[in-house]
């Protein structure tokens, strides 16, 4: 499963109007800690693909949206349900930490 990247343009569509949860990850392109969550999140979206939609948001291409939901760090990982931010953490977690948070946030406790 392929980790769409978003913009301004088209956050609202693939974000905020998705039928599925969505864990978004505001990162850059300069952020090491970026790209070692990179992978979890690959892996996630394998594991959850149809379950839980994963997207990208370059903060240096998306400014106004990064400060919109208050991203002063990357990576920022923001999980949104019916268009509501639910959640979000900031850094490189551990795997088992955001197997957790996607199961609340599929069961609906946030």
């Amino acid at each position: 499963m392929k980790i769409a990247k978003v913009s301004g343009e088209n956050f609202k569509e693939e974000v905020l109007a998705s039928e599925l949860p969505v864990l978004v990850d505001f990162y850059a392109e300069w952020c090491p800690p970026c790209f070692i969550i990179a992978r979890t999140l690959k892996e996630l979206a394998e594991e959850y693909d149809g379950r839980v939609k994963f997207v990208k948001v370059d903060i240096d291409e998306n400014e106004e949206l990064a400060a919109h939901y208050e991203v002063f760090s990357v990576p920022t990982l923001a999980f949104f349900n019916k268009g509501e931010l639910i959640d979000g953490v900031v850094g490189a977690i551990p795997k088992e930490l955001l197997k957790k948070k996607l199961d609340n946030l599929l069961d609906g406790n946030g």
